[in-house]
């Protein structure tokens, strides 16, 4: 199974790495480690995180309040946002294939 990053995922998950990195020296670097475990969670169970959607689902980090919000498409997963759970819920719904919204 392969993934992509929305572009606009760099940016949000450079800015919280540094967000956390001046928060205390090298959490930054755990962070990234969470963000990665994630996703290679969602890798390997594509179907068994939480549904947002009929498409998008969102795989929770273990440390840090985020979630990788993600599409599968066959053998490919396309990440659309890193996003923190709490601040302006559904800001990457323009990333989804037809801005699908949440169910709910």
């Amino acid at each position: 199974m392969t993934f992509s990053l929305h572009p606009a995922d760099r940016v949000e998950l450079s800015d919280a790495v540094d967000y956390y990195e001046a928060c205390e020296p090298g959490l930054g670097y755990e962070f990234l480690e969470e963000v990665y475990a994630a996703i290679a969670r969602a890798l390997q169970y594509p179907d068994g995180w939480s549904q947002l959607s009929h498409r998008t689902r969102r795989c929770l980090t273990q440390r840090f309040p985020y979630g990788v919000i993600y599409q599968r498409d066959n053998d490919h997963v396309r990440i659309l946002a890193v996003a923190h759970s709490h601040p302006r819920p559904g800001y990457w719904l323009s990333r989804s294939a037809g801005g699908e919204p949440p169910s709910g």
